[in-house]
């Protein structure tokens, strides 16, 4: 099988209620998505299509290229269909590679079991083939193999990101239960930001979301901070056609004159962390920082300008009672402050959120972990709002 030329079904998952979003991404790369589902998108194309996902990708958290569909009621059947695949066009005889897998079967009481069988059905394959073996191991860094078995139906894949592409690789320190890099990317896009208008963050913790916003803003993409996949221990892999796509990705970066991305927190501990990651992320030079309570973090005028909070909501940090009179001031400065901008406020507590006092004009779900989150976004007019009046038409 010449995977990096031959088409199969891809599936790109991501975290739960992120698929929107990623769909977007997936399209805007001139891919066309066949199947939208909770946890990720399906699309068709090569390996070679997945090295561009890869490295352009925000919100996704593996791109899965698939091998082999087939029936499968129990561990021998596993092993069956899989020692009849051509792994020695895959993988090198003497590399190293590692299974990982999610397994809904009532033969199977642990996923590593079936790890197993997936590793002695490619080693003893190999073994036959070519008289060697490759090195198996857990560390995702060589060839990742992926199955996927529900009921009577098992797929195997090839991973082809290895460690997930929902980390962007620049958070070096990531501060009190920081946001996860590709969240803070699916909310960002999921706003009425401009992209050029003032991004205004508040209480930014470890810098997570104003960071997104000046990578987004600059048009700088994932693969500019990662060095490392598992398509790149595949047979068959061309150097030569990743190294054009991360030279794609450095001509891609855009120079937005005037941008204004602003960062402030209590912490100077925090400031400190964000201006850490910033240069990790090569946006240092993008981001205003301001060691400063909320209420007193200075608003440019604009009447596009996003403003965006990730205030803690009780789950993992602070306490409900504390945090009542934290979400009336923030909903106080929207109101008083912050006027022609558009206001979001990403959080796990919707008895907390009535706090705000502001009606929300859209409610955007997202899961943040395990906790069931809302993207709400606050309209703030600069004046009275206008309604336009059709003209009345003759009957």
């Amino acid at each position: 099988m010449q995977i990096f030329s031959t088409p199969s079904r891809i599936i790109i998952t991501c975290h739960k209620w992120l698929s929107a979003v990623l769909a977007k991404e997936v399209t805007e790369l001139g891919f066309k998505v066949i199947r939208i589902f909770q946890t990720g998108v399906e699309l068709e194309g090569t390996v070679t299509d997945c090295i561009r996902l890869n490295l352009n990708l925000r919100t996704a958290s593996q791109v899965m290229y698939s091998l082999k569909v087939f029936e499968c009621n129990n561990p021998d059947e596993l092993y069956k269909n899989l020692v009849s695949i051509e792994w020695e066009k895959i993988i090198e005889p003497t590399g190293y590679f590692s299974v990982t897998s999610n397994v809904f079967h009532p033969t199977i009481q642990t996923n590593l079991f079936a790890n197993l069988r997936v590793k002695d059905a490619v080693v003893d394959r190999m073994r036959e083939q070519t008289g060697n073996r490759p090195s198996t191991g857990s560390e995702l860094t060589g060839a990742v193999v992926y199955l996927f078995w529900k009921h009577e139906e098992a797929e195997i894949f090839l991973d082809t990101s290895g460690e997930t592409l929902a980390k962007h690789g620049y958070r070096k320190l990531p501060g009190k239960a920081p946001m996860l890099e590709a969240l803070a990317a699916a909310t960002i896009l999921s706003t009425k930001w401009n992209q050029q208008a003032p991004f205004v963050n508040p209480m930014c913790g470890s810098g997570t979301l104003a960071i997104e916003a000046a990578l987004i803003a600059t048009n700088r993409r994932p693969g500019l901070l990662r060095e490392q996949y598992a398509f790149m221990h595949l047979k068959g892999y061309d150097i030569s056609v990743y190294l054009q796509e991360k030279k794609r990705l450095e001509e891609q970066v855009k120079v937005v004159e005037g941008l204004q991305i602003i960062a402030t927190d209590i912490s100077s501990q925090a400031i400190a962390v964000t201006k850490l990651n910033a240069a990790a992320a090569g946006v240092e030079t993008f981001l205003e920082y301001e060691v400063i309570d909320f209420e007193k973090t200075s608003i440019p005028p604009s009447l596009n300008g996003v403003i965006m909070f990730n205030p803690e909501y009780g789950e993992r940090l602070g306490d409900e009672v504390e945090l009542n009179s934290t979400y009336t001031r923030l909903g106080d400065f929207l109101k008083n402050s912050c006027k022609g901008y558009l206001g979001y406020v990403f959080t796990g507590n919707l008895d907390l959120a009535k706090k705000i006092r502001l009606k929300p004009s859209r409610r955007i779900e997202f899961y943040n972990a395990t906790i069931d989150c809302r993207l709400l976004e606050y309209e703030l007019y600069a004046g009275t709002k206008r309604i336009d009046k059709q003209p009345a038409t003759k009957e």
